[in-house]
């Protein structure tokens, strides 16, 4: 009969923690929350200190029943759920619905699942943490208020169904405001010069203009630079310092959630979400044949750096037995936490170094074995030396002018044997795993130019000047890596929610994730205007992360949970009643339009309704028409918009652009009386000799967009990459593609294999 009931969250804990233990422990679990708010009322009792009305979840009641029956003969109980703010929820949530007065109830914490965790986290018991439940519970509350306010508004003003969130909201404010940006921004000229040279030693090399008169070089259009590329014809190229240095580059910190997330997405193509999902499994246990099932890394919701000496010594041992003396540091490395870092757990690392990621391969998904690997790789890293360059800056003088040249050279390796950061490269992204380490120069690190032997005062003879006609870039989308990463900076959410607030923000269809980018629907954009007029206090970025250090200062008993929730309140029910007056009613605006009604002849008009804008017959109700909106994205601007002025071939109504299957396309706004449809023409010809076909954008049976001949089957030609109408200045191609290159770049090229020819687009 068992003496002990310990209780964990998951099912796959249970597996792990029993092999450990001998018949006197019955393990269960609570399969998550036990208890939450109702789903039909707001939960809250906003007249007694905001208490909440927690309920047993519905399809939680069976589990209960269970616990509360094996409970019943067992006097010791330990709450095992995850160490962290929901975990202690379920634990006190558990405790409520099992405990009575002659049973032992105390809280125990698996910061990993090795035998020695659980075994030590049994020897050390201690009580409910009341501090921790309380922070958790006024995060709940808080977000209930906002919900359960806000969202019924939505719907009186919107439609239906629309939700908003005290994080999710702001977040989506985040992507909105940089669409904005992106819209705005104005491009600038700028252009560089490039020096070839070469001295009396080979090779020749590049070099570039960075000062002119002692100022930073500034040249801002074509007039200028070639003005200076004259006098400089007519300058002497003297090397006038050359600085030979050393550089080290030391290695990264072990992982928290957020650079796991990060780093995860930039190596591995892995979404926050999918990142969190596997990172579960491996903590929470593998089947590893003859040694049943192990949790095979630390606790994955984490913002320290900080780890136990014993796996820093174990880390140290393992770099001793495969790696040279010169990897291994003569002290054990540690790394400083952030301000704002709890420090709770440790980072994340393997739970043991016994389990090299290539001997347990074959017990892991592909999926499972990369992210241990990465983990792994980054742990080990982390305790190795640093890598070391050759750096060499040699700046020439012409004139009034300065040139510089950078060329640098790995001299050893250190931990970037093992582990190599990824980069988001000028706002870009790296493609299938093609993260790079760039210096401060943005040159990558030990791919630099070779330089020759040049000396100080050496006379360099000038082979040729380039310009380089450039333009500044708008900021990028956000990618999940660099969203998570602004989200940490701006402490906006916490290591445990970054996942849920991208996959909800998605999930309500207030953003989309195209091609690795978020970009706002018409719908965020919408909602997220009349949220940041109405509720300034709620959308404000400072203000959201001010609530998320008051909730960390509740944990720590700084801060009172009522306290808090009377403050927030108080602001919040202002705005709330001043809402409900003065926020636009989208539902019954009606934005005049050019369109006239083909039925009655009455102006058409601009509506909203559940499904979106539409257009519809000001007459209405006495008159029903209605027609698709030309689509259009975030910014404003009308995909396809040469097909707003195009007419139906069949009937002479105008087209719109519809989407379908297979892809846009142009739809007769007549329909569904006319049927007629029409490919979307890009106004670029079909490059195959002795065709008379344009292309046209298409999609896969999986979405994926290409460009085929509109003489499709009778032309097969098509390519993935979009087209210009342009021929190639270097072989005469009848026309160019748009290419973007790992550093976000994009290039207008050749599809001629043969000519090579590459261009800024």
């Amino acid at each position: 009969m068992p003496e002990t009931l310990i209780v964990v969250e998951s099912p796959t804990k249970v597996k792990t923690i029993k092999k450990y233990l001998g018949a006197d422990y019955e393990v269960r679990a609570s399969m998550g929350h036990i208890k939450d708010l109702p789903r039909k009322t707001i939960g809250i009792d906003l007249k007694n200190n905001f208490e909440p009305e927690y309920q047993i979840i519905d399809a939680k009641k069976k589990v209960v029943s269970e616990m509360k029956k094996t409970a019943k003969s067992i006097r010791n109980i330990y709450l095992a759920p995850d160490p962290d703010r929901e975990g202690e929820a379920i634990a006190w949530h558990i405790a409520q619905e099992i405990g009575s007065k002659n049973k032992q109830i105390k809280r125990i914490l698996f910061n990993d699942l090795t035998k020695n965790t659980v075994l030590e986290a049994l020897r050390h018991p201690h009580d409910l943490d009341v501090n921790k439940y309380e922070a958790q519970q006024t995060r709940r509350i808080l977000d209930r208020l906002v919900g359960y306010k806000i969202s019924p508004l939505l719907w009186e003003k919107v439609k239906r169904g629309l939700s908003a969130g005290r994080v999710q909201s702001v977040t989506v404010r985040m992507i909105c405001e940089r669409e904005e940006a992106i819209k705005n921004f104005i491009k600038e000229e700028y252009w560089n010069i490039l020096a070839t040279l070469e001295g009396e030693n080979p090779p020749s090399f590049d070099a570039r203009l960075i000062k002119i008169d002692g100022k930073k070089a500034k040249l801002e259009n074509e007039k200028e630079t070639r003005g200076l590329l004259s006098e400089l014809e007519q300058s002497a190229f003297i090397v006038s310092e050359i600085d030979k240095k050393e550089i080290k580059r030391n290695p990264p910190p072990p992982f928290t959630t957020s650079k796991l997330q990060q780093e995860s997405f930039r190596w591995l193509r892995f979404s926050a979400k999918k990142t969190m999902t596997v990172a579960q499994k491996l903590y929470e246990g593998i089947e590893l044949g003859d040694e049943g099932s192990v949790g095979l890394i630390t606790y994955m919701r984490t913002d320290s750096v900080r780890v136990a000496s014993e796996a820093i010594n174990e880390a140290r041992k393992y770099i001793t037995e495969n790696y040279s003396g010169a990897y291994l540091p003569t002290k054990p490395k540690t790394y400083k936490n952030s301000a704002t870092s709890q420090d709770a757990h440790e980072a994340i690392r393997p739970s043991s170094m016994s389990f090299r990621p290539q001997d347990i391969k074959k017990h892991l998904t592909a999926d499972q074995f990369r992210l241990y690997e990465l983990i792994w790789n980054r742990f080990v890293a982390s305790q190795m030396n640093p890598a070391t360059f050759d750096q060499t800056t040699i700046d020439i003088k012409a004139g009034r002018c300065l040139f510089r040249v950078q060329g640098s050279i790995m001299t050893f390796d250190g931990y970037m044997t093992l582990y190599k950061e990824g980069k988001d490269e000028n706002g870009g992204e790296n493609h299938g795993g093609a993260a790079k380490q760039v210096n401060g120069n943005g040159e990558e690190y030990g791919s630099a130019k070779t330089l020759p032997e040049l000396s100080t005062g050496e006379r360099l003879n000038l082979i040729k000047l380039t310009p380089e006609q450039k333009f500044t870039q708008p900021p990028p989308r956000f990618t999940e890596a660099t969203l998570v990463k602004e989200l940490e900076e701006k402490g906006i959410g916490r290591p445990s929610t970054y996942a849920t607030i991208l996959s909800t923000i998605q999930d309500r269809a207030y953003v989309t994730l195209e091609k690795g980018r978020f970009s706002p629907t018409e719908l965020g954009v919408l909602v997220t205007d009349l949220l940041v007029k109405n509720f300034p206090h709620i959308m404000d970025i400072e203000f959201t992360a001010a609530l998320e250090n008051k909730l960390d200062s509740i944990e720590e008993g700084k801060l009172k949970r009522i306290d808090t929730l009377d403050e927030f309140y108080r602001a919040f029910e202002e705005e709330l009643k001043q809402a409900k007056s003065e926020m636009r009613n989208i539902k019954r605006e009606e934005t005049p339009t050019d369109y006239v009604c083909d039925k009655c002849q009455s102006p058409m008009v601009m509506k909203w309704g559940r499904n979106g804008r539409f257009i519809a017959c000001s007459n209405y109700p006495d008159c029903k028409n209605t027609m698709n909106v030309p689509s259009e994205d975030a910014s404003g601007q009308r995909n396809g918009e040469e097909a707003i002025d195009v007419k139906c071939s069949e009937c002479g109504h105008p087209m719109v652009i519809k989407q379908g299957r297979f892809g846009r396309f142009l739809g007769c706004s007549n329909y569904p009386e006319c049927k007629n449809t029409m490919a979307i023409n890009t106004g670029v010809p079909c490059p195959k000799e002795k065709c008379d076909g344009f292309l046209t954008q298409k999609t896969t049976k999986r979405g994926k967009v290409f460009y085929g001949c509109s003489r499709y089957p009778a032309c097969k030609f098509a390519t993935w990459d979009h087209p210009i109408n342009e021929n190639c200045p270097n072989c005469g191609a009848k026309i160019l593609v748009e290419k973007v290159t790992n550093r976000g770049a994009t290039k207008k090229v050749c599809l001629n294999k043969d000519c090579g020819f590459k261009a800024e687009a």
